[in-house]
């Protein structure tokens, strides 16, 4: 029983480690739920996630990329415009993202009183 107990508490840990991997520091996030509002160029994203070096946010683009969350668009113009967006499979963080929001909420009336 044991051993079985074991092999459950792993196929539920491997998961959510898999997304924290994925989702986890201190700027993706932020990223994703900036780009949630829409698309965005480099600039944008700056000022909306307040305090990210732009070596960060490039750094945190290019990881959500490769793990497809969000896609960078070239359009052909002088200077090239680049802008990002969420894909699909980004898109699928949304409720994830309002449970975390409305988690902090809670953890803030319970911590701060606020």
């Amino acid at each position: 029983m044991d051993k079985l107990e074991h092999s459950e508490c792993a196929s539920a840990i491997l998961p959510v480690k898999d997304a924290l991997e994925v989702l986890g520091g201190k700027w993706k996030l932020q990223v994703i739920i900036a780009l949630s509002f829409g698309a965005k160029r480099f600039r944008e994203i700056s000022r909306e996630v307040g305090g990210i070096t732009d070596k960060m946010l490039s750094k945190e683009l290019k990881d959500l990329e490769c793990n497809q969350l969000v896609k960078r668009t070239v359009h052909d113009a002088f200077p090239p415009i680049v802008e990002y967006d969420l894909t699909a499979h980004g898109q699928s963080l949304h409720k994830l993202i309002g449970e975390l929001k409305a988690w902090g909420d809670l953890h803030r009336k319970v911590v701060l009183g606020k």
